[in-house]
């Protein structure tokens, strides 16, 4: 019987991991010009991107905590490390990329160990959305010249955008019609049931047109870089190339990398229940860069468009792109001389349709439409993108991100009136701007007090100096340990009303918030101020400090 259950269980786990192999297939062909465009971006020999497909999932998918992720190069992460080697020597660019990708890894297993994945929630949707078009918008812009055979002006992005017409005389006419190829190839098989196979009939039909053809002045892969045959012999980094501005890079690459798999894991739910965890996904893409840097990989991170291509052929667990890997080992093995042919500019044409793939025309519009700070983030972000490094706009990002939730906790700030009726219920009114005197008034407050919020509080609670002993019960349940600019703040209206022979009360107030407004010794418990702890029993602890406070009064 134990054997019979023991065989049922192996049959029952081999028929729902039996597809992964096939999706693992499927999803190497598509990684080819995907990994092949991405390291071309970079800037370096464009089959380290397959090296990265090879490296990244063997080492990091069996540790995500999102099944169905899969780790590979990703464009926002490409276009990044290509702004990062920049400032290198071509000679240099594959020693430094190790040394940033290494970074990057270490970075992106620290902030797993320190469960990092916590704070990718204040990262706000407009800021990543405004972040994600600029990038996109570079990475079109940045892919024109390669796709039409110029030399592309310097500057940034914007500058790009308004020197490409001085460069149209320079087009190179073979090259410009090979990538046009391409491009027209994937958007039109883009609108058929093909088109998971499209970018691989993109870079096959041209490639094979321009043998056929013999046109020979069309830049390929291997007239840019040699192409082994096999994985390299890994080996460490040259820590000799180390700058700050190479760590700032790393930094930002990883912040991108992290907030990316975050959003993919959002979309990429576990089939057996289980939660996904962002910390868990982040060490899994840390391990997977440190063990790319040791292969000369690209950085590497949840990619989007291979997560999406798993779960429509049916992956059910990491394992589907762990056998991805596997494949394409055998590909780099077989393929190397047919991937020296490809033409540069098709692999200009990929990066270009991810560019436009990944610029969600929708999604901005409606958080424009939600009007207030959303269109302040997604503006400033995206225009940091089109004006300055990565680096730069990811730091904008998130100062912008820092400033929107304070801005937004204080005026999320609101101090509503409590007056109990008649017959039992309680009526919610705006508080009075001045209280009356030999008269306790009930104040509940909602939305966070911490800093600015607290601020904000102190300029929304009723004016006590023209009344005569009046109290109040300022009801703040709910509300975590707050900081010292709210104690600040309690203590001043404290003093305020102590002035006029009032005094404060302060009800449904929680074991931690207690603890730090006793521990402060700010404030004049049992005499200006009288602290009521909440109970279960919701409004409670309100009833007793009202009952308190017209005692206090009768007496």
């Amino acid at each position: 019987m134990a054997g019979t259950d023991a065989e049922a269980g192996l049959a029952g786990k081999w028929s729902r991991l039996r597809r992964e192999p096939v999706v693992g297939l499927i999803n190497a062909v598509v990684a080819i010009p995907d990994g092949l465009a991405s390291a071309a971006m970079v800037g370096v020999n464009p089959v380290l991107g397959l090296y990265t497909s090879v490296v990244a999932p063997s080492a990091g998918n069996w540790l995500l905590g999102t099944q169905r992720m899969q780790i590979a190069a990703t464009s926002a992460s490409a276009i990044a490390a290509a702004e990062a080697l920049s400032a290198y020597e071509p000679s240099d660019r594959e020693p430094a990329l190790m040394l940033l990708v290494g970074m990057i890894g270490g970075l992106l297993l620290l902030m797993g160990v320190l469960r990092a994945g916590r704070l990718m929630r204040f990262v706000s949707h407009a800021v990543m959305t405004g972040f994600l078009l600029g990038v996109s918008v570079t990475l079109i812009l940045d892919q024109f010249p390669q796709l039409l055979g110029f030399s592309a002006p310097a500057g940034s992005a914007l500058v790009k955008m308004f020197g490409l017409p001085a460069k149209l005389g320079e087009i190179h006419l073979h090259t410009a019609a090979i990538g046009c190829l391409a491009l027209a190839i994937m958007v039109a098989l883009g609108r058929t049931r093909w088109r998971n196979w499209g970018a691989i009939v993109a870079l096959l039909v041209p490639s094979l047109l321009v043998v056929l053809i013999g046109w020979s002045d069309v830049a390929d892969v291997g007239s840019q870089s040699e192409i082994p045959s096999g994985l390299p012999i890994p080996r460490l980094p040259d820590f000799g190339l180390f700058t700050l501005d190479l760590a700032a890079s790393a930094f930002a690459i990883a912040v991108v990398i992290a907030i990316q798999a975050a959003g993919v894991a959002q979309t990429a739910q576990n089939l057996d229940g289980r939660p996904a965890s962002v910390s868990r996904d982040m060490t899994a893409q840390g391990i997977a860069n440190l063990a790319g840097s040791l292969f000369t990989a690209i950085p590497a991170g949840g990619s989007v468009g291979q997560t999406a291509l798993n779960i429509s052929l049916g992956a059910r667990s990491r394992y589907a792109g762990i056998f991805s890997a596997i494949w394409m080992v055998a590909f780099i093995a077989l393929l190397p001389q047919l991937v020296a042919r490809v033409p540069m500019s098709v692999l200009a044409a990929m990066m270009i349709m991810a560019g436009v793939g990944a610029f969600n025309g929708r999604e901005a519009l409606s958080v424009w439409k939600t009007a207030g700070g959303a269109r302040w983030a997604i503006l400033v972000t995206f225009v940091a993108c089109l004006l300055t490094s990565i680096p730069i706009a990811v730091g904008v990002g998130v100062l912008v991100t820092m400033v929107y939730f304070v801005g937004s906790s204080a005026r999320d700030v609101a101090v509503h009136r409590l007056i109990r009726r008649a017959d039992g219920t309680v009526e919610e009114t705006a508080p009075p701007a001045r209280l009356e005197g030999d008269d306790v008034t009930i104040l509940d407050v909602h939305g966070s007090l911490f800093f600015a919020g607290a601020r904000t509080l102190a300029e929304k609670l009723p004016d006590p100096r023209s009344a005569i002993e009046p109290v109040v019960v300022l009801r703040l349940r709910g509300h975590s340990p707050a900081g010292a600019t709210l104690i600040d703040v309690l203590d001043d209206y404290a003093d305020q009303l102590a002035e006029v022979g009032g005094a404060l009360y302060l009800s449904g107030v929680g074991d931690d918030l207690a603890d730090q407004l006793t521990r402060s010794g700010k404030l004049d418990l049992g005499g200006s101020v009288h602290l009521f702890q909440a109970s279960p029993s919701i409004g409670a602890s309100t009833r007793k400090a009202v009952a308190d406070a017209i005692a206090s009064l009768d007496d």
